[in-house]
Protein backbone atom coordinates (compact mmCIF):
# COMPACT_ATOMS: atom_id res chain seq x y z
CA UNK A 1 0.00 0.00 0.00
CA UNK A 2 1.66 3.47 -0.53
CA UNK A 3 2.07 6.11 1.71
CA UNK A 4 0.53 9.05 1.45
CA UNK A 5 2.51 12.21 1.36
CA UNK A 6 1.91 13.39 4.63
CA UNK A 7 2.64 10.08 5.75
CA UNK A 8 5.72 10.07 3.80
CA UNK A 9 7.12 13.34 5.16
CA UNK A 10 6.26 11.43 8.67
CA UNK A 11 8.20 8.57 8.31
CA UNK A 12 11.35 10.57 6.55
CA UNK A 13 11.25 13.14 9.62
CA UNK A 14 10.79 10.31 12.58
CA UNK A 15 13.89 8.70 10.29
CA UNK A 16 16.23 11.79 11.02
CA UNK A 17 15.73 12.68 14.34
CA UNK A 18 18.36 11.07 16.23
CA UNK A 19 17.15 8.97 19.08
CA UNK A 20 17.63 10.91 22.10
CA UNK A 21 17.07 14.51 21.15
CA UNK A 22 16.68 17.33 23.69
CA UNK A 23 15.51 20.77 22.28
CA UNK A 24 16.47 24.37 23.69
CA UNK A 25 14.48 27.52 23.06
CA UNK A 26 15.87 30.65 24.39
CA UNK A 27 13.92 33.40 25.57
CA UNK A 28 15.43 35.32 27.94
CA UNK A 29 15.73 38.44 26.29
CA UNK A 30 15.32 41.77 27.30
CA UNK A 31 13.41 43.02 24.24
CA UNK A 32 15.10 46.20 24.86
CA UNK A 33 14.80 47.31 20.65
CA UNK A 34 10.61 46.55 20.83
CA UNK A 35 9.55 48.61 23.75
CA UNK A 36 11.11 46.14 26.46
CA UNK A 37 8.39 43.26 25.77
CA UNK A 38 8.92 39.91 25.54
CA UNK A 39 9.23 39.18 21.99
CA UNK A 40 8.03 35.82 22.21
CA UNK A 41 4.40 36.92 22.98
CA UNK A 42 4.25 38.39 20.27
CA UNK A 43 1.07 36.88 18.51
CA UNK A 44 1.17 35.59 14.70
CA UNK A 45 -2.66 35.20 13.81
CA UNK A 46 -3.26 34.86 17.23
CA UNK A 47 -0.88 32.27 18.12
CA UNK A 48 2.40 33.19 20.36
CA UNK A 49 5.68 32.73 18.86
CA UNK A 50 6.62 30.98 21.84
CA UNK A 51 3.81 28.72 21.04
CA UNK A 52 4.74 28.12 17.35
CA UNK A 53 8.07 27.20 18.40
CA UNK A 54 7.07 24.91 20.96
CA UNK A 55 4.79 23.18 18.66
CA UNK A 56 6.95 22.58 15.59
CA UNK A 57 9.72 21.28 18.20
CA UNK A 58 6.80 18.86 19.71
CA UNK A 59 5.28 18.07 16.15
CA UNK A 60 8.87 16.35 14.81
CA UNK A 61 9.52 14.35 18.04
CA UNK A 62 12.05 16.52 20.00
CA UNK A 63 12.29 15.71 23.56
CA UNK A 64 12.94 16.72 26.06
CA UNK A 65 11.93 20.40 25.95
CA UNK A 66 13.64 23.30 27.37
CA UNK A 67 12.39 26.97 27.18
CA UNK A 68 15.25 29.34 28.86
CA UNK A 69 14.26 32.39 31.15
CA UNK A 70 15.50 35.97 31.78
CA UNK A 71 14.07 39.36 31.64
CA UNK A 72 9.93 38.97 31.99
CA UNK A 73 10.23 35.21 33.49
CA UNK A 74 7.54 35.35 35.98
CA UNK A 75 5.23 37.12 32.76
CA UNK A 76 6.07 34.05 30.60
CA UNK A 77 5.67 31.73 32.70
CA UNK A 78 1.98 32.55 32.52
CA UNK A 79 1.62 30.99 29.86
CA UNK A 80 -0.42 27.86 29.09
CA UNK A 81 2.15 26.63 26.20
CA UNK A 82 4.55 25.86 28.55
CA UNK A 83 1.80 23.47 30.10
CA UNK A 84 0.30 22.28 26.65
CA UNK A 85 3.63 21.08 25.42
CA UNK A 86 4.97 19.90 28.08
CA UNK A 87 8.17 22.47 29.01
CA UNK A 88 10.54 22.63 31.57
CA UNK A 89 11.08 26.34 32.15
CA UNK A 90 14.93 27.53 33.66
CA UNK A 91 15.76 30.96 34.40
CA UNK A 92 19.26 32.54 33.33
CA UNK A 93 19.93 34.34 36.39
CA UNK A 94 22.43 36.92 34.30
CA UNK A 95 20.17 36.93 31.15
CA UNK A 96 21.98 40.31 30.16
CA UNK A 97 25.15 38.29 29.46
CA UNK A 98 23.99 37.49 26.34
CA UNK A 99 22.75 34.11 24.39
CA UNK A 100 26.31 32.44 25.54
CA UNK A 101 24.43 32.52 28.98
CA UNK A 102 21.03 31.57 28.33
CA UNK A 103 22.57 28.40 25.66
CA UNK A 104 24.43 27.28 28.60
CA UNK A 105 21.75 27.35 30.75
CA UNK A 106 20.02 25.47 28.54
CA UNK A 107 22.15 22.62 28.45
CA UNK A 108 22.92 22.60 31.58
CA UNK A 109 18.92 21.64 31.83
CA UNK A 110 19.00 18.36 29.66
CA UNK A 111 20.26 15.34 30.34
CA UNK A 112 23.95 14.21 29.69
CA UNK A 113 23.49 11.68 27.68
CA UNK A 114 21.31 13.13 24.52
CA UNK A 115 22.25 12.28 20.92
CA UNK A 116 22.03 15.78 19.56
CA UNK A 117 20.35 18.92 20.98
CA UNK A 118 18.26 21.63 18.78
CA UNK A 119 18.56 25.21 19.76
CA UNK A 120 16.05 27.61 18.32
CA UNK A 121 15.14 31.26 19.09
CA UNK A 122 12.17 32.08 20.71
CA UNK A 123 11.44 35.43 18.35
CA UNK A 124 11.39 33.62 14.82
CA UNK A 125 7.67 34.28 14.01
CA UNK A 126 7.71 32.19 11.00
CA UNK A 127 9.62 28.70 11.72
CA UNK A 128 7.52 25.66 10.84
CA UNK A 129 7.36 21.88 11.69
CA UNK A 130 8.70 21.72 8.08
CA UNK A 131 11.31 23.80 8.63
CA UNK A 132 12.75 21.70 11.40
CA UNK A 133 11.69 18.66 9.63
CA UNK A 134 14.15 20.07 6.52
CA UNK A 135 16.67 20.76 9.60
CA UNK A 136 16.81 17.42 10.88
CA UNK A 137 16.90 15.87 7.39
CA UNK A 138 19.72 17.94 6.69
CA UNK A 139 21.78 16.72 9.94
CA UNK A 140 21.17 13.02 9.31
CA UNK A 141 22.88 13.47 6.06
CA UNK A 142 25.51 15.87 6.95
CA UNK A 143 28.70 15.22 5.46
CA UNK A 144 31.14 12.91 7.54
CA UNK A 145 33.13 14.28 10.04
CA UNK A 146 30.66 16.89 10.78
CA UNK A 147 28.73 17.90 14.44
CA UNK A 148 26.92 21.06 14.03
CA UNK A 149 24.42 22.25 11.52
CA UNK A 150 23.74 25.35 10.40
CA UNK A 151 21.18 26.70 7.67
CA UNK A 152 22.70 29.73 5.69
CA UNK A 153 20.68 31.49 3.13
CA UNK A 154 22.59 33.60 1.03
CA UNK A 155 25.70 33.04 2.88
CA UNK A 156 24.10 34.21 5.75
CA UNK A 157 23.84 32.24 9.25
CA UNK A 158 20.03 30.87 10.32
CA UNK A 159 18.54 29.69 13.17
CA UNK A 160 17.65 27.21 14.61
CA UNK A 161 20.76 24.82 14.53
CA UNK A 162 21.33 21.58 15.28
CA UNK A 163 24.60 19.86 17.08
CA UNK A 164 25.82 16.24 18.28
CA UNK A 165 25.61 15.72 22.17
CA UNK A 166 29.66 15.59 22.03
CA UNK A 167 29.25 18.82 21.19
CA UNK A 168 27.24 20.05 23.68
CA UNK A 169 29.22 18.49 26.57
CA UNK A 170 32.14 19.86 25.06
CA UNK A 171 30.68 23.03 25.02
CA UNK A 172 29.86 22.96 28.64
CA UNK A 173 33.22 21.68 29.46
CA UNK A 174 35.02 25.08 28.40
CA UNK A 175 34.42 28.08 30.32
CA UNK A 176 31.39 30.02 30.66
CA UNK A 177 32.24 32.56 27.26
CA UNK A 178 32.02 29.47 25.01
CA UNK A 179 28.69 28.72 22.97
CA UNK A 180 27.89 28.08 19.76
CA UNK A 181 29.62 30.79 17.52
CA UNK A 182 33.01 30.06 19.83
CA UNK A 183 32.55 26.36 18.86
CA UNK A 184 32.36 26.53 15.31
CA UNK A 185 35.57 29.13 15.67
CA UNK A 186 37.13 26.28 17.22
CA UNK A 187 36.07 23.70 14.85
CA UNK A 188 35.13 25.18 11.53
CA UNK A 189 35.69 21.83 10.22
CA UNK A 190 33.23 20.35 12.05
CA UNK A 191 30.30 22.17 10.92
CA UNK A 192 27.79 22.06 7.93
CA UNK A 193 27.09 25.12 6.73
CA UNK A 194 23.35 23.71 4.98
CA UNK A 195 22.75 25.89 2.08
CA UNK A 196 18.77 26.82 1.55
CA UNK A 197 17.08 29.47 -0.09
CA UNK A 198 14.52 29.03 3.08
CA UNK A 199 14.45 32.78 4.27
CA UNK A 200 12.02 31.07 7.14
CA UNK A 201 15.88 30.57 9.23
CA UNK A 202 16.61 34.35 9.05
CA UNK A 203 13.37 36.23 9.71
CA UNK A 204 13.29 37.61 13.51
CA UNK A 205 11.87 39.83 15.26
CA UNK A 206 14.05 42.64 17.22
CA UNK A 207 12.00 46.21 16.27
CA UNK A 208 8.87 47.18 15.59
CA UNK A 209 10.07 48.03 12.40
CA UNK A 210 11.15 43.87 11.94
CA UNK A 211 7.19 43.28 12.82
CA UNK A 212 6.12 45.37 10.43
CA UNK A 213 8.15 43.93 7.87
CA UNK A 214 7.06 40.43 8.67
CA UNK A 215 3.57 41.82 8.69
CA UNK A 216 3.66 43.34 4.87
CA UNK A 217 5.74 39.96 3.87
CA UNK A 218 3.27 38.01 4.70
CA UNK A 219 -0.10 39.69 4.97
CA UNK A 220 -0.47 38.06 8.40
CA UNK A 221 -1.06 39.95 11.78
CA UNK A 222 1.91 40.23 14.21
CA UNK A 223 0.45 42.09 17.37
CA UNK A 224 0.70 41.62 21.05
CA UNK A 225 -1.44 40.52 23.66
CA UNK A 226 -3.68 42.86 25.30
CA UNK A 227 -2.11 43.06 28.42
CA UNK A 228 1.35 43.68 26.62
CA UNK A 229 -0.04 46.35 24.06
CA UNK A 230 0.80 49.76 25.06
Amino acid sequence: MSLLPSDKENQACFSAVPARMGCIVLAAGAGQRIGHRPKCLLQLNGVSLLERQLQAMSEVGGAPLVVVLGHHAARIQQEEALTRWAVRTTVNAHPDDGHVSSLRTGLQALPWSLDAVLVALADQPLITAQDVRDLLLAYAHRPEGTHMVQPSVQGLPGNPVIFSGTVAREILAHGPQIGVRQWQAMHPQAVYRWETSNDHYRTDVDSEDDRRSVEASTGQHLRWPMDLDV
